[in-house]
């Protein structure tokens, strides 16, 4: 008998290819993915802790598969990710209906814990070796799209900023071989990605635990593998953007012009409190030096409000920063209590209505930014990779520019995968629209 799995995923691009590698793995030991979870013989939620508004999310939604357990007793239901690496046992006390429990280290094993779930239906719960050996099943990953492939490099983080929750879930960095990581990119371009993501909680950490690479000489080296057509990589963190990375993107052949550089606050006395280490000053600098390299660059980052201390002087700061710096666009929170990390202790919290106005004031800020920088593209031409038809509108594809801006067009002969050129003719904040030059 077929028997059919569904993921739910939540979180960042990690959880996505983690999904991605989990399904590849039940595909080995005869599952296939179906779109109707009511079917599903098993069903993996792939979770985030990040902030508490995804785990309440979460918590719900496992609560609601009770109701499929309750009509087919057989269900697996399995739960991995941050959250169950932070909740563990207490995942499964909560909802009693979950059968297994697996950490962020332990994924790699699933195929291991399905088959012996399904022959002696007993509960269980792993969360060890959170900072230990990186377990990657010979697999290849069933990706969500035809286009562009999530290539994870290394996991873990050092960095502890004070808010942050990641380090304690997905442990200390670890980097996987360059190796490896070559031969999984040119499985993906055999199977017809045009485009590689390189993944990391940091990436400019990759390969500090070896003696022959790191991070520019790994870009290098991908930029060279044929059928790579467009490489990107996410996240970097600005301590350690080096020089030598700066200079290998302009003088890369495929490596994209856009760096998402999350700098979290503008003013110093919070990034001080968030440990960031940087200064609002160093962060600048480098900012200039970027841009002077690869003057046509696109710029995104990451923006926090209401930060335990944050003053109104700090926001109105931050407000200039980002008229300074002029980002092409910001993904930006309201903070979020993390229980166990230092910041859940600081004094001086910021109440509600404080924060969602200081949000709000600093979206508009950015919009207006956002749509400045998106006007001077009005006009021009640019170079898109399709990525298929529009989920509004089976005649409007879309597509992105290499500085990972979203473009809609009028489908013609263009197939998924095609790099073509629109001349971009109506412009809004967030997306760009034109057509085939």
């Amino acid at each position: 008998m077929d028997k059919k799995f569904k993921i739910l995923t939540y979180g960042c691009q990690m959880n996505v290819a983690e999904s991605e590698r989990m399904a590849g793995q039940l595909a080995k030991i005869g599952y296939s993915a179906t779109d109707d979870i009511s079917t599903a013989d098993l069903i993996l939620i792939n979770s985030c802790c990040v902030r508490a508004t995804a785990e309440d999310k979460i918590y719900g939604k496992i609560g609601e598969l009770n109701r499929y357990k309750l009509q087919n007793p057989a269900l697996i239901i399995g739960v991995t990710g941050c959250l169950a690496q932070k909740d563990g046992d207490e995942l499964i006390k909560k909802s009693p209906h979950v059968d297994f429990v697996l950490g962020t280290a332990r994924r790699g094993e699933l195929i291991d814990i399905v088959k012996s779930f399904e022959s002696a239906r007993k509960k269980f719960v792993d969360t060890s070796n959170v900072s230990g050996q990186i377990i990657e099943p010979e697999v290849f990953p069933i990706r969500a799209g035809k286009v562009s492939a999530f290539v994870p490099i290394m996991y873990g983080c050092n960095n502890f900023c004070t808010y942050c929750i990641v380090p304690y879930v997905r442990g200390r960095e670890r980097s996987r071989p360059a190796q490896e990581i070559f031969d999984e990119i040119k499985d993906a371009v055999k199977n017809g990605f045009k485009e590689i993501t390189l993944l990391g909680q940091n990436v400019n950490s990759y390969g500090k635990e070896f003696s022959d690479t790191n991070f520019a000489k790994l870009l290098a080296a991908v930029d060279k593998i044929e059928g790579v057509e467009r490489l990107r990589f996410m996240t970097s963190h600005p301590k350690d953007l080096s020089d030598e990375l700066i200079d290998v993107m302009a003088n890369g052949k495929n490596i994209c012009e856009h760096i998402h550089l999350p700098v979290q606050y503008g003013s110093n006395e919070i990034l001080r409190r968030m440990n960031r280490v940087y200064t609002v000053e160093k962060y600048l600098a480098l900012v200039k030096k970027i841009r002077a390299a690869i003057p046509n660059i696109s710029l995104t980052t990451d923006l926090i409000v209401g930060f335990p201390g944050e003053t109104e002087t700090d926001f109105k700061m931050t407000l200039d920063f980002l008229r300074e710096v002029q980002f092409d666009m910001a993904f930006t929170f309201i903070y979020s209590e993390r229980t166990g990390t230092p910041a859940a202790n600081f004094e001086n919290k910021v109440d509600d209505a404080t924060k969602h106005r200081r949000l709000n004031e600093l979206m508009a800020v950015q919009n207006k930014i956002s749509l400045e920088k998106n006007l001077h593209l009005d006009g021009q031409t640019v170079e898109v990779l399709v990525e298929g038809a529009s989920k509004t509108d089976k005649n409007i594809f879309t597509g992105r520019t290499r500085t990972n801006k979203a473009v809609l067009f009028p489908h013609g002969s263009e197939n998924v995968g095609d790099l073509i050129s629109v001349k971009v003719n109506q412009v809004q904040t967030w997306i760009l629209k034109g057509q085939r030059a």
